[in-house]
């Protein structure tokens, strides 16, 4: 805010602190880390982040937007730590490391992540709501593993990583482990399944387009008859 002076009643110049809207995703974590989310109130959030009430609602719609932009800011810290070298490795071993670096850039948020995921079991409301977030972060993740998600069954894959995450995410909050190693366990499990069902998937896709292609030429025989003239059709076929 611009410093103002006035002759009238001079007084001590003040300097405020314009506050952004990761200002006021910190203080939702804070709060979150502290107490259930689900008894975090939005008016608690802009008394933490230092804010009119009003200034909330013109940043963020409700405390689902606010853990998008949380989302937001571990998907940006995990491609700015994307590591050029695992270009080579096998698309399976890239994708496991961006999820463990996931993991690590959600290390310092772990307590407000603990109580988020305990007011989603209570609340699974909030848990539909927040589905097409997650699965939004889980198609940056496939890119940033150089995995395609552009293909018909790119969302299906990216929906699926979801799930598998989230279920590796509890096992992530009770491994006290520096070394996460029951995390990587798990992952590696949720990721050689989730492997198993994409094979299935395009099996019965790669089926389906068979299935359909011999209805396609069906068709196209069935057309061909019937604009076949009839035997005498073609010289006015009357009697």
């Amino acid at each position: 805010m611009a410093r103002k002076t006035t002759k009238a009643k001079p007084q001590p110049a003040k300097t405020q602190t314009a506050k952004t809207p990761d200002d006021i995703v910190d203080a939702a974590l804070g709060l979150a880390a502290e107490q259930p989310w689900d008894e975090v109130r939005l008016t608690d959030i802009a008394a933490r982040a230092g804010v009119s009430l009003s200034a909330l609602r013109a940043a963020f719609d409700g405390k689902i937007a606010i853990l998008a932009a949380f989302i937001r800011r571990i998907d940006q810290a995990v491609l700015d730590a994307l590591d050029p070298e695992l270009s080579d490795e096998p698309a399976r071993e890239r994708l496991f490391d961006v999820l463990m670096t996931r993991f690590d850039a959600l290390m310092p948020y772990k307590e407000a992540v603990r109580s988020i995921a305990g007011s989603f079991e209570r609340r699974p409301g909030d848990l539909i709501a927040m589905n097409p977030i997650a699965v939004r972060s889980m198609v940056w993740m496939l890119e940033a593993a150089g995995i395609d998600t552009s293909g018909r069954l790119g969302m299906v894959g990216a929906q699926g990583l979801a799930v598998a995450f989230g279920r590796t995410l509890r096992v992530w909050l009770k491994d006290d482990d520096p070394g996460m190693a029951r995390t990587m366990v798990e992952l590696d499990r949720r990721l050689t399944e989730g492997g198993r069902w994409m094979r299935r998937l395009e099996g019965l896709a790669s089926f389906a387009d068979a299935i359909d292609r011999v209805r396609r030429g069906r068709r196209r025989r069935r057309r061909r008859y019937d604009a076949d003239p009839e035997p005498g059709e073609e010289y006015g076929g009357g009697i």
